[in-house]
């Protein structure tokens, strides 16, 4: 089954997300602006590495050069490379994966469920409520904080290097698998693999109501939402945001509920949440996009109350990224991880289960 997801309904609230300096680039990457720099109207032809160098204290030719190299030198809202020669009234741009620090990273030590490390990688089961970046009011407590601890005694990491860390991010409450970059070219290896859609991620999702048919596919274009810039929104002009694909496939259904395999195509901000929602399915208890009320069942107070205690169970959107596969940068071995469904979400499924066979 094919699904053209529809243009959605702007629904409420959420977790910590990208601030509005966040833009994708053409290549569907989502980036922060963190330096920009307009080129006055009697600008001579300049190399875009030697302009940036001229204008930026402590930094490098050659590490301008290898942030062209990586994408992250933007002009007029093209990546450019560091032989680009910048022009009168140029934007010129430097954006990363992450958001801009405001302030020092402090370590702090916060546990991190390690699943397996190395010399180049580091793969952690990351538990729902840990903000990953610092920033939009999280400043401590985040998984870029703990992460500074651990690698506290290591000198060839340096937390606020961009060229280092997290590869790709999950939402404040989800729940999962994440990979974490130890050297440049570890992150440079992998950014090429997630870009290039060849590594492996299936989440775990219990979502509202159920699918006829078991195995479906869901394609809609992705974006922000005009009426809301806390929510993503789901358009069918493909001239309107960035082109998603999830597949997914039922696990289990309750009738009022279904457990769902979720696996990215595409990795697009909130994908699988959005996607749902613009399905008539949004994730249970899913604030932001209205999972977080009864869509589903009967009128009566023992259910209310049901729902009421589930909500309290898994008081998150059900959402897990249970596996994670990638080519090792260094041996170029196939990588696959996989993380058990969270205790709140296993609770929280048995619960249902209960309810099913006994209604």
């Amino acid at each position: 089954m094919m699904v053209e997801a529809e243009n959605d309904i702007p629904v409420e609230d959420g977790d910590e997300l990208e601030s509005s300096s966040s833009f994708v680039t053409d290549d569907g990457r989502e980036m922060f602006e963190h330096f920009r720099f307009v080129a006055d109207k009697g600008q001579q032809l300049l190399r875009v590495d030697k302009f940036l160098v001229a204008r930026m204290e402590k930094t490098s030719r050659n590490r301008i050069q290898q942030a062209a190299d990586a994408g992250c030198i933007i002009v007029n809202g093209k990546a450019v490379k560091s032989s680009y020669k910048v022009k009168p009234d140029d934007v010129v741009s430097i954006v990363m994966d992450r958001p801009r620090y405001e302030s020092e990273i402090i370590e702090e030590d916060i546990p991190l469920d390690i699943v397996y490390e190395d010399a180049d990688v580091l793969v952690v089961n990351k538990p729902a409520g840990l903000v990953v970046h610092p920033g939009h009011g999280n400043y401590h407590g985040t998984l870029v904080n703990a992460l500074a601890w651990h690698f506290r005694d290591n000198p060839d990491y340096d937390v606020s290097d961009p060229r280092m860390g997290l590869v790709h991010r999950i939402d404040k409450d989800t729940s999962g698998l994440l990979v974490v970059a130890k050297t440049p070219e570890a992150k440079t290896h992998l950014g090429k693999q997630f870009f290039n859609k060849t590594t492996k991620r299936e989440y775990v999702a219990v979502i509202w109501g159920e699918y006829k048919e078991k195995n479906g596919t869901i394609v809609g274009n992705i974006a922000r939402n005009p009426r809301n810039p806390l929510q993503m929104a789901v358009f069918s002009d493909p001239e309107i945001g960035k082109h998603a694909v999830t597949h997914f496939e039922t696990i289990e259904s309750f009738g009022y509920v279904s457990v769902v395999k979720c696996i990215l195509e595409t990795g697009r901000t909130h994908q699988i949440r959005v996607h749902m929602m613009s399905q008539g399915h949004p994730l249970f208890n899913d604030a932001r996009y209205g999972g977080d009320r009864i869509l589903k069942g009967t009128t009566f107070a023992k259910y209310k109350t049901f729902i009421s205690n589930c909500f309290e169970i898994c008081p998150r959107q059900a959402l897990h990224a249970r596996t994670l596969g990638f080519v090792h940068p260094r041996t170029g071995q196939q990588m696959d991880f996989e993380c058990p469904i969270p205790d709140d979400m296993q609770e929280l499924i048995a619960k249902w289960r209960d309810y099913r066979r006994d209604s």
